[in-house]
């Protein structure tokens, strides 16, 4: 049995990417011989879990929805755990990547992180007072000076490799994506999910589902709407998720005239409302520029439903057959010419459906966590030739 440190600045209750990613590859090691211990930030009051350490934390007040961790406490808690286990394993950039690093040099252990999101185009979104092209400089320094310190990186998808790369990366890197549990996106009641939200049974249904994030783009989703509100009066678009662009969207949407048209749905629960949403949808659409993956389109393909989707960064990897889905021109209107094309379409629907569930079987969790346990095995066999962490090795956060 291989016990592994996960460290992490979010998981669950906090919904996004990570948080997923993280879950799903717990419980699939498992069954690969890899026991996985985890240290999260604590929400507000979380039952306990086994295997999963809380380290208490604050609010963040440009982003609410995470929290801050005391930083003696997370350091003590990776100290601690990575005593006990074999490797240790970050998963976020911040005070965990400082606190698994340092635990990791300390306890002798190898480490190694994954890369799970594109920071030079994302920072802006949430520092607008600081020039772009300075905190695009600011991502990329961090990341090398990160990804250098450790004995592997995980990157999710070939263009974060070679953006890692063009970074200046020299760590080992291995492209290993998130795999799908597709036992849990298997049957849904879509039905039920259209009489929750008095959505009509015969309303052509469009879905996002994801964080509600200014990344996201979903402000282009919206005009795509627009556009589609004009050739079907009877349009719906769902938008799942939460985030800190949600009244703002809002907003636009009430502007344009979307109020019946757009609805917010907020979080759904995920093991029971969530496939009921997709179930629900006719097509999956998806406008982000700055995945690292694009998780979620798996997991709408997982459920049958077809997509449509820009392909840029992370989602080209899974686009590039356009098994299950259609790759969209990036501008409204023929994003919405696409979408249209396959809600006037049923057999092309039911053909796409096909397509899409056969090819999310291509990512599943399983054969994913495989690959991440036989790089733990390697890194484990390997000699520890990476010295112990200096000062200047570390991105202080405090």
């Amino acid at each position: 049995m291989i016990r592994v440190l996960m460290v992490s600045d979010v998981f669950f209750p906090r919904v996004n990417g990570v948080s997923t990613s993280i879950a799903t590859f717990r419980r699939a090691l498992a069954a690969q011989g890899v026991e996985v211990r985890l240290i999260a930030p604590r929400y507000a009051g979380e039952a306990e879990e086994p295997g999963i350490v809380r380290v208490a934390g604050r609010r963040l007040p440009l982003d609410p929805e995470d929290r801050l961790v005391d930083a003696r406490a997370m350091h003590a808690a990776a100290l601690r755990e990575a005593a006990v286990c074999d490797l240790v394993h970050i998963q976020t950039p911040f005070l965990a990547h400082r606190a698994g690093l340092r635990a990791a040099r300390a306890q002798g252990r190898p480490v190694l992180l994954t890369y799970h999101t594109f920071f030079e185009e994302y920072l802006h979104h949430y520092l607008p007072f600081l020039p772009a092209g300075v905190l695009r400089g600011l991502a990329r320094r961090v990341s090398r000076t990160q990804c250098n310190a450790v004995d592997a990186v995980v990157v999710p998808s070939t263009a974060m490799h070679e953006r890692l790369a063009g970074y200046g990366v020299r760590s080992p890197m291995e492209v290993l994506p998130t795999g799908i549990p597709l036992q849990d996106f298997a049957a849904g009641d879509g039905p039920h999910f259209r009489r929750l939200y008095d959505i009509p049974e015969d309303a052509p249904m469009a879905l996002y589902i994801g964080r509600v994030a200014h990344e996201k783009n979903i402000g282009f989703l919206l005009e795509v709407a627009t556009r589609l509100k004009a050739r079907r009066p009877d349009f719906v678009l769902v938008v799942a998720g939460e985030g800190p662009a949600n009244a703002r969207l809002q907003r636009q949407a009430l502007a344009a005239g979307l109020g019946s048209t757009v609805r917010f749905v907020g979080y759904l629960e995920r093991r029971r409302r969530l496939p009921d949403c997709y179930a629900a949808a006719d097509v999956f659409v998806f406008a982000s520029r700055t995945e690292t993956q694009g998780l979620v389109l798996l997991e709408a393909m997982a459920a049958g439903l077809p997509v449509v989707a820009l392909s840029a960064m992370g989602t080209t990897d899974i686009l590039r057959s356009e098994r299950g889905a259609r790759i969209a021109p990036d501008h409204p209107d023929g994003f919405a010419a696409v979408v249209d094309v396959v809600l006037a379409d049923p057999r092309l629907r039911r053909r796409l459906a096909a397509e899409a569930r056969g090819y999310a079987a291509e990512w599943a969790d399983g054969v994913m966590a495989g690959r991440l346990a036989a790089l733990y095995r390697r890194l484990l066999a390997a000699p520890q030739s990476v010295p112990p962490v200096h000062a200047s090795q570390v991105v202080s956060t405090r």
